[in-house]
């Protein structure tokens, strides 16, 4: 995967090619990414620019970004989709980051201030991605959890498959069930014991007690994504069961 970030703060993205699963994909070469600074492509520096029709706040004007934009193109060549961080965006969520994963080149678009300059949107951007309906003072940190979110599903980054196909919302929308290690049993812990199932080497009952306890959670946690989830025959009889315990626990 090729990202470029377009951004008048690239560095604030230094820390998190150093750490982690970024780090990892990119010594391995399963991700190449590049920053673009709009500010390198103009004559002083200056890329924001008063609103038209009055109002609070400033934007990023077109200019710069254009040839920001054309610059990062260059590098990558074709096929490039761009993406602006916004939050009238669509939200981000499991369909959109499968989505987003079938682009082998994207670049972000991180914007300031009050937002950029309409004319960007929609002559240049393919898509709007937000995280979350509040207000960022950029679209630098967005920017960064979408990476994240897509570098930890680009095949070979992590050792297993099914560290990420397992992950809440992955898993048919559902939360992710319970994880326990070693020791078996914490002291002074209430419910300090391991579930029994769970040590017993029966592949078939722990994969039915996972999918119990991630029906479980999602119907207690994000009642939401429960009432959107069409169960099958299976999933109704382990949920009822799941449910059935846990009222006689009240």
């Amino acid at each position: 995967m090729w990202i470029s970030v377009i951004s008048l703060f690239p560095e604030m993205f230094k820390e998190i090619i150093k750490y982690g699963l970024i780090n990892k994909s990119i010594k391995k070469k399963l991700l190449n990414i590049n920053f673009f600074n709009p500010r390198d492509f103009t004559k002083n520096k200056k890329v924001d620019s008063l609103i038209y029709g009055g109002g609070g706040g400033v934007i990023l004007k077109a200019k710069p970004l254009i040839r920001t934009i054309y610059q990062a193109k260059l590098q990558m060549q074709h096929h490039v989709k761009i993406i602006f961080l916004s939050p009238q965006g669509k939200k981000i969520n499991v369909s959109c980051i499968k989505k987003l994963l079938s682009y082998k080149k994207m670049i972000f678009i991180c914007g300031r201030y009050k937002g950029i300059d309409e004319r960007i949107i929609n002559n240049f951007v393919d898509e709007e991605i937000s995280i979350g309906d509040y207000i960022l003072s950029g679209g630098e940190l967005p920017a960064m959890v979408l990476i994240d979110v897509l570098v930890r599903n680009i095949p070979g980054v992590l050792n297993t498959i099914s560290s990420c196909t397992t992950d809440s919302f992955f898993n048919n929308g559902l939360l992710g069930s319970p994880n326990y290690t070693k020791p078996k049993i914490l002291k002074f812990l209430k419910n300090n014991n391991v579930p029994k199932v769970l040590i017993s080497g029966n592949h078939k009952k722990i994969k039915e007690w996972r999918l119990k306890q991630s029906l479980g959670m999602t119907w207690l946690k994000r009642p939401d994504l429960f009432k959107k989830k069409i169960l099958t025959k299976k999933e109704k009889f382990l949920f009822n069961k799941f449910k059935n315990s846990y009222l006689k626990k009240r």
